[in-house]
């Protein structure tokens, strides 16, 4: 079955950096717009950053923007997310996901989702 399989998360400070990765496995990411969730400690899934399959863009929430950019190497089926400027308020589990039908900020537009990768940022 299709996998999504986050990594690189882990305990930092704030102001410090981290890149996640996501590898898929039997799902090519070559066409599919991908997108990187989030969900903080009591609260619902949000959007955190999206890359379009065709037309090289990305998409990012407004606490996000200039911090983080998401990017992808389609031969090696991964999307990333460099997150930069680290704060307390970004601590969440993260998610990668594939988008099936709808639009790239909705979560549940989405069809495959990995496990998720904490991430927790200390003050």
């Amino acid at each position: 079955q299709v996998q999504l399989v986050e990594s690189g998360g882990g305990l930092v400070q704030a102001g410090d950096s981290l890149s996640l990765s996501c590898v898929a496995s039997r799902h090519s990411i070559r066409t599919a717009t991908m997108g990187w969730f989030r969900q903080p400690p009591g609260k619902e899934r949000e959007f955190v950053a999206a890359s379009g399959w065709n037309s090289g863009r990305a998409w990012y929430s407004d606490s996000v923007k200039s911090r983080f950019t998401i990017s992808r190497d389609n031969a090696k089926n991964t999307i990333y997310l460099q997150m930069n400027n680290l704060k307390p308020e970004d601590t969440a589990i993260y998610f990668c996901g594939s988008l099936r039908l709808g639009n790239y900020y909705d979560a549940s537009a989405y069809v495959y989702w990995g496990q998720g990768t904490q991430v927790t940022v200390s003050s």
